[in-house]
């Protein structure tokens, strides 16, 4: 009965030697193909600033307390991938544990781990953001100032002749760095007579509404000049709707100028009105054009109200940003905007559409936009 309780045991203590070694090539893969190709060298290094802050709280735990473990945590959060930091995560843990048991004296309190391990967790909550973006380091902050530039710059006018001035000013809400309102422009191949000017308001605001109004302002810039104007509306209408965005709706005004007659449509698709300064009677007019918003409605209509520009008149696009408060009527917010815009008229409409931002522009907590358009 001996001999085969002994072969048993044989053939167990194989088995978990076997699975033991089936265990340490797995680690060994794991650290080969997950750390070593793109972590090796930062985490080594890490490794060895963890073991000499153990040492250094050795030597003079007053000079150097058990929390500058926290320090390496800190650079790993941002120079390290998700297994790497965790492998970091289990090597400060040992010298802590380490530290604890070997000296006499106290050098672990509760605060240390408490310290430490308020920094480990919001460390690892910042490593899975970025994680989930696929950088490191800084690269995402480096990639979001990008997109905001990419979104300034197509806002921008085109060239146009001497006799016309145009202003564009965009206050994204709470002084953030993205807006959901923005310009595209377009004066067609070779600088034609026609200027096409979209202003566009996408909803919500900030970063949520950044992200989508880079995307639709790549999607229309695309678009304008590419098609006849009164296609422009429904084309972008159809592009929202294909999004089936949660919040996929806009509002936007388009403008279409002859840069030679000063004759212009203005279409709208639920954008606030615009306004048209007439020098020859020193009024204002204000442009209501009727659509509906975009990507709610399919195969929508948009109608358009033709003007004219002549020297000296204006015409000013605004978002609702401008025109709306809580608990106030529209209509008001339209009267303070003109009130703001006639004291404009006094300065030759100078820096214009700035003041204007400043003055009229009393809801901080949304978005806005102004556009001027002038002949001299």
């Amino acid at each position: 009965m001996a001999a085969p309780t002994s072969s048993r045991n044989r053939v167990g203590r194989t088995g978990r030697r076997a699975a033991l070694a089936r265990s340490g090539r797995r680690v060994v893969s794991w650290l080969r193909h997950r750390i070593l190709p793109s972590d090796g060298f930062a985490l080594a290094g890490l490794l060895a600033s963890v073991t000499a802050c153990g040492l250094l709280s050795d030597v003079d735990a007053s000079w150097f307390p058990a929390t500058m473990a926290a320090v390496p945590i800190l650079i790993g959060g941002l120079v390290l991938r998700m297994p790497s930091l965790l492998l970091l995560y289990a090597a400060t843990a040992g010298v802590l544990a380490a530290q604890h048991q070997v000296h006499d004296r106290d050098e672990v309190t509760g605060g240390t781990i408490l310290v430490v391990g308020a920094i480990a967790g919001i460390v690892l909550l910042m490593a899975r953001m970025r994680t989930r973006l696929g950088v490191q380091w800084t690269r995402g902050e480096s990639m979001l100032f990008d997109l905001r530039d990419r979104l300034r710059a197509q806002g921008e006018m085109p060239v146009l002749p001497p006799q016309w001035h145009t202003e564009v000013v965009l206050r994204p809400a709470g002084g953030q760095s993205f807006s959901g309102d923005f310009l595209v422009a377009s004066r067609g191949a070779g600088g034609g007579r026609v200027l096409e000017v979209v202003l566009v308001d996408v909803s919500g605001k900030g970063l949520a509404a950044g992200s989508r109004a880079l995307m639709l302002s790549g999607a229309f810039g695309g678009l304008l000049g590419s098609l006849p104007p009164r296609d422009f509306l429904p084309a972008a209408n159809d592009y929202l709707l294909r999004q089936e965005w949660a919040e996929g709706f806009a509002t936007a005004v388009h403008v279409v100028l002859d840069l030679e007659s000063g004759e212009y449509e203005l279409i709208s698709a639920g954008h606030p009105p615009g306004v048209h300064w007439i020098a020859g009677s020193g009024r204002w007019r204000v442009i209501e054009a009727v659509g509906p918003l975009l990507g709610v409605i399919e195969d929508a209509g948009f109608e358009g109200v033709k003007g004219r520009l002549g020297p000296g008149d204006a015409l000013l696009l605004f978002t609702d940003g401008m025109v709306e408060m809580p608990g106030e009527d529209i209509a008001t917010g339209i009267d303070r905007f003109l009130g703001v815009a006639e004291r404009m008229v006094q300065d030759d409409f100078r820096d214009a559409a700035r003041r204007i931002v400043a003055a009229a522009g009393r809801n901080v907590g949304d978005d806005r936009a102004v556009v001027l358009l002038r002949r001299r």
